[in-house]
């Protein structure tokens, strides 16, 4: 093997080489303060993948990552591609039940916990055969665990292990919208042919820019906005190891300055309805960035109003790493997914694999490099997710007569009122344009006929509405899209069901309708 693809090599320490290793290359907000340059991060990483080997914790094990956005985790997530094991981001806010089946279904023999985490996936823990090592990073280590500063401490450089560009670097557990998480297993190469696609061409994410990601590093989006892009270039990235409220977005915009900022739908749309009360802060914004789930176009009108920044709207998948079909910065449609991100091929098909014409709805398939290499020990699930070299990625769209795309539900959300499909997205997207509504998800539910008719969940921006509300957002909401696809019935509900990502799970709708 003449040469090393290693990940970390090009995105950690070649900013040494060029001469950028007295940059910042992350630093942390609201009080702790603390930064770390790439010329520290290159010598720290080295390290832990010295005090990998130092404890036993060999190639291609698994190391279980439940770690807050802070300073550690670049470390961490690095040094172990350098040492060769197989970090696992895992999402900091799932039950114990689930940290557990996931402890056994990754087999990892090492853990690295976050202290303030350490109380949730204890239970986990115990009864475990395969844990070796528990790390605790911050607060005072229980008996039979260890400090992440101990573990850290004397351990010798390691450069990064000789690996090919098709070997596994690191493992993702899918969010979970429509039921368990599974393990996604990612290559060394996809982690740049991300950059080289929709970090350079379309973002266009520069040295200069400062980065804040409200989306959390365990997310497949996350990892690419606050570690890879940023460290394409030798950007710099802002760390929150805390909820992105929108008072806390805000405060981050303000006084960190970012230049790039990443959200989801949902937090776009609290952060507006807390804007419109509270004022517009100063900011050094230029772009925003939206995906998990589709933009209501209402949305992002009104965030440009705000604050004169775009968002623009993408979509990707854990199976596809980061964001493979885009509005992009000077060509932005809200209400559309845009085109495809330069670097990946689209195509939608119907239930028989053919391809469907303009106008018509089908599910979205993929191909491109960034392709995960298929689920961990699910192989049924791998045959129907990866044909070849094109993904199915459950969501259905339809093409504009322009080429753009159209999100019109989950593949298991759509369905027919009349004999006409109806788009769960198009409905919500209506439903929250009406000044009282802030968020909304819609299902099928059967009426008395037994025939499906839209049923809307409605989350208020204040709790005090008029008698015979439900039926004025009724007719809001025949106006706008057509009479046959109005909600049947209306549920104000204080919060809806989703994942850590923001992404809505309306099979948990579905089972209490």
């Amino acid at each position: 093997m003449s040469n090393n693809e290693n990940a970390a090599i090009w995105f950690v320490d070649r900013h040494v080489a060029e001469g950028r290793g007295g940059k910042t290359a992350f630093r942390e907000a609201a009080g702790a303060k603390r930064e770390i340059t790439y010329g520290e991060l290159s010598e720290r990483s080295d390290r832990v993948a010295g005090a990998f080997a130092r404890a036993g914790i060999t190639r291609e094990d698994r190391v279980a990552c439940l770690v807050l956005d802070q300073i550690e985790y670049p470390e961490i997530f690095w040094g172990g591609l350098k040492a060769g094991v197989v970090p696992i981001p895992l999402n900091t806010l799932l039950s114990t039940d689930v940290y557990a089946a996931i402890l056994e279904d990754s087999r990892a023999t090492c853990l690295i916990v976050s202290a303030e985490l350490l109380d949730t996936v204890k239970p986990a823990i115990e009864g475990n055969s395969f844990l070796r090592q528990i790390i605790i990073v911050g607060g005072t280590a229980p008996e039979g665990m260890l400090s992440y500063e101990a573990f850290f401490d004397g351990a010798e450089q390691q450069s990064a292990v000789q690996v090919g560009a098709d070997e596994c670097a690191f493992w993702l557990y899918s969010s979970g919208s429509t039921g368990q998480p599974k393990g996604v297993r990612h290559v060394h190469a996809a982690l740049k042919s991300t950059v080289d696609t929709y970090g350079a061409q379309v973002l266009g994410i520069r040295e200069s820019d400062i980065v804040y990601s409200a989306a959390k590093i365990f997310f497949a989006y996350g990892l690419g906005n606050a570690l890879s892009f940023p460290m394409s270039v030798g950007a710099t990235t802002v760390l929150f190891n805390g909820r992105p409220t929108p008072d806390v977005v805000a405060s981050i915009i303000e006084i960190e300055k970012p230049t790039l900022f990443f959200g989801v739908p949902t937090l776009f749309a609290a952060t507006i309805a807390h804007l419109e009360k509270n004022g517009v802060p100063q900011s050094n914004l230029r772009l925003c960035v939206s995906a998990g789930e589709a933009l209501p176009e209402d949305i992002g009108v009104k965030w440009r109003e705000l604050w004169g920044v775009d968002i623009i709207d993408g979509v990707g998948s854990t199976e596809l790493l980061h964001i493979f079909l885009s509005n992009k910065p000077g060509d932005i449609v809200y209400g559309t997914s845009g085109v495809a991100v330069p670097g990946y091929e689209l195509r939608c098909v119907d239930t028989d694999g053919e391809k469907v014409g303009t106008g018509e709805v089908g599910e979205l398939l993929v191909r491109g490099a960034s392709a995960a290499d298929g689920y961990w020990n699910q192989r049924d699930k791998t045959r129907t997710t990866f044909e070849g070299e094109w993904t199915r990625t459950g969501d259905k769209y339809e093409i504009r007569d322009d080429g753009r795309y159209v999100y019109c539900g989950r593949t298991d959300d759509m369905f027919k009122v009349s004999g006409i499909w109806v788009s769960p997205f198009e409905v919500e997207q209506a439903i929250i344009a009406h000044p009282a509504i802030l968020e909304a998800a819609v299902i099928a539910a059967r009426d008395e006929n037994g025939l499906d008719k839209p049923k809307a969940f409605v989350v208020l921006k204040s709790g005090d509405v008029e008698f015979g509300f439900e039926d004025g957002l009724k007719d809001y909401v025949k106006d706008k899209i057509g009479k046959w696809k109005y909600p049947r019935w209306i549920e104000i509900v204080d919060d809806l069901p989703k994942t850590a990502t923001g992404k809505i799970q309306r099979f948990k709708l579905r089972e209490t309708a």
